[in-house]
This record gives structure tokens, C-alpha cells and sequence, in this order.
């Protein structure tokens, strides 16, 4: 048994190779999944605290990057990879389900169409945004995070879960604004709009950290791996 990289417990470092059984890793992939679909649903409503004005699913949304984190530092891009594909394919099924309940024929009965239209209505270009932000930032978050962890010998975790945030988040945040909003918002709004998101998101991932730790801990005493992609190939694409 080699020491683990950081606390105080034992487990064994396995170089590339994924554990043959786990216990909790279905749990987080599920938790992952269920983030996104919630968060992407809330997004409907625009949320105002105090001076900031920001849609209600930046509230649950960042949970998405630490579930990722926990994904990638425990067991491996490899995983991970799998997972966020799980996610995408989840947010594609929700989209194409939107919008064949929207365009069926409400009942007669029924008045409350506009509603629904209005808070799950299909936005082609809102949906299309949503989507490529997320596979980008999500990947962009677990690879530099895996990187991260072959550089560092598995220390300084706060330096990476936070590093990779700030990139994944970064990249997601900005995509996302463009994509949805170019040309319909001015450019120094989409800008405005998508740095508040992002200060929001990146500060819910520096006082999550103390959480980030014990879970990672906990998962890799109980699950004893602790996985290092040396050899892994980081084609988003690869099954």
C-alpha cells in the first residue's frame, strides 16, 4: 500500500487503471445528471439578490463543476469523460421532450399554454447555447484538473479544483452569453451578464472547497483508489 498524496489515509495509487467495483460512483454520476436537467429548468426564471440580477439556476448549477471535480480526482478523466456525455445526452432528451410537449394541442380545458411556453418553451438558440457551454467548460474543467494532478503529484487539491473552476467556468460562461445573445444584446451587456454569473459561480466553488475535501477523502478511503491519467487519452470523443 503507497501512501496517499495528501491526508492522512492509505490508498492505493492506481496509474490509469479503473477500480473493477465501486460504491459511490454511480451516486455522484446520478447527482451530476440530476444537477444539470434541475438547474437547466430553473435558468427559466431571472432571480434578483441585493445588486445582482442572475437566472435562478446559478443557484444549483455550480454543483455540476464540483460533482466534476470529484469525478475527475477520484476516479479519473476516463470516467468523467463518460459521465459528461451522460449529461449531455440527459440535456438533448430533455430539449427534444420540451418540444414535442410544447407543440402538442392543449386540451380545450387546459389555459395554461402561454405558461408553459414561457418557462419550457423550446429557444433553439438558447437550448444550443446551453449545451456547447456545457460540454466545453465541463471538459475543459476535467482535463485541466486531471493535468493538474500529474503536475502536482496529487497535492495542493484547493489549487486545482479551484484552477480548473476558473478555466471550465471561464469558458462555459462566455460561450454561453455569445452564443444565446449576440447580436440581440449589446456586447458590453453579454459581458456584464456572463462576469456576474461567473464571480458567482467560481465564489460557490471557493466556499465549497472544505466540502470538496472531505467527500474526496471519504470516497477514496472507502472506494481505495486513487486514479492519476498518466497514460490517458484526452480525446473528448474516445468511448
Amino acid at each position: 500500500m503507497l501512501p496517499a498524496t495528501y491526508s492522512c489515509y492509505y490508498i492505493p495509487m492506481i496509474n490509469n487503471n479503473q477500480p473493477t467495483s465501486t460504491k459511490y460512483f454511480d451516486i455522484i454520476a446520478v447527482l451530476f445528471t440530476a444537477v444539470l436537467i434541475i438547474s437547466n429548468a430553473a435558468s427559466a426564471k431571472i432571480a434578483h439578490v441585493g445588486k445582482f440580477s442572475f437566472d435562478a439556476g446559478t443557484i444549483l448549477f455550480p454543483l455540476a463543476y464540483i460533482f466534476g471535480d470529484i469525478l475527475t480526482e477520484v476516479y479519473g478523466y476516463k470516467r468523467s469523460r463518460r459521465v459528461i456525455w451522460m449529461g449531455f445526452a440527459s440535456l438533448v432528451l430533455m430539449a427534444v421532450s420540451f418540444t414535442i410537449v410544447q407543440y402538442l394541442p392543449p386540451s380545450p380545458e387546459w389555459q395554461n399554454q402561454a405558461a408553459f411556453e414561457a418557462i419550457l418553451g423550446f429557444v433553439p438558440r438558447i437550448v444550443l447555447a446551453s449545451i456547447i457551454a456545457y460540454l466545453a467548460g465541463e471538459f475543459c474543467n476535467s482535463y485541466i484538473l486531471a493535468k493538474l494532478k500529474i503536475y502536482t503529484k496529487g497535492k495542493k487539491l484547493w489549487m486545482r479544483t479551484i484552477g480548473s473552476t476558473i478555466v471550465g467556468e471561464g469558458i462555459d460562461s462566455l460561450l454561453f452569453g455569445f452564443i444565446a445573445f449576440y447580436g440581440v444584446l449589446p456586447t458590453s451587456l453579454i459581458l456584464n451578464i456572463s462576469g456576474t454569473i461567473y464571480t458567482l459561480k467560481v465564489a460557490y466553488e471557493v466556499l465549497a472547497t472544505p466540502l470538496t475535501y472531505r467527500v474526496i477523502n471519504f470516497l477514496k478511503k472507502a472506494e481505495g483508489v486513487d486514479v492519476y491519467d498518466d497514460d490517458t487519452d484526452f480525446n473528448p470523443f474516445k468511448a
